[in-house]
């Protein structure tokens, strides 16, 4: 192998190597826990506990980010079992909503967030499943800084 083709693979690795760390650190994470709530016909009474979700379940109703300028979607993001997720993205406006959610007629809300480099921003959402006019879904945003 010639020596130039040597300085030419080495400088190719030296320039892929570096921008790693560069791309790594200006990345931001969006993290929540998605609570499914479902609402029966035998719950009239507000003595009676809401039905719980199965594990299984948060696989059904994917989370997908959208951008915020033209609405296209970005990530898609499934809660695990325990309804948590976690998802990286660059530094930008976004849009969080449940997949499907208007043709599913699943009462949630849409929620613009931020994303800045080495933060992580927290939104925790709410579906309701089997709704009546009245009831609405919460809410939780907060940022925080990521070490290092």
């Amino acid at each position: 192998m010639t020596s130039f083709l040597k300085y030419l693979m080495v400088a190719t690795s030296l320039i892929v190597a570096g921008t790693a760390p560069i791309n790594a650190a200006s990345t931001g994470f969006l993290e929540g826990h998605l609570k499914i709530v479902l609402l029966g016909a035998a719950e009239s009474s507000d003595d009676m506990p809401r039905q719980t979700v199965a594990p299984e379940t948060y696989a059904k109703y994917p989370l997908v980010i959208l951008s915020q300028s033209d609405r296209k979607e970005v990530a898609r993001v499934i809660a695990n079992e325990q309804g948590n997720y976690r998802v990286s993205l660059p530094p930008g406006a976004y849009i969080l909503d449940v997949e499907g959610r208007v043709a599913k007629r699943l009462r949630a809300r849409p929620q613009e967030f931020t994303v800045n480099s080495n933060e992580t921003v927290r939104l925790d959402m709410s579906i309701i499943i089997g709704f009546r006019s009245g009831v609405g879904c919460s809410l939780d945003r907060k940022t925080t800084r990521m070490p290092g």
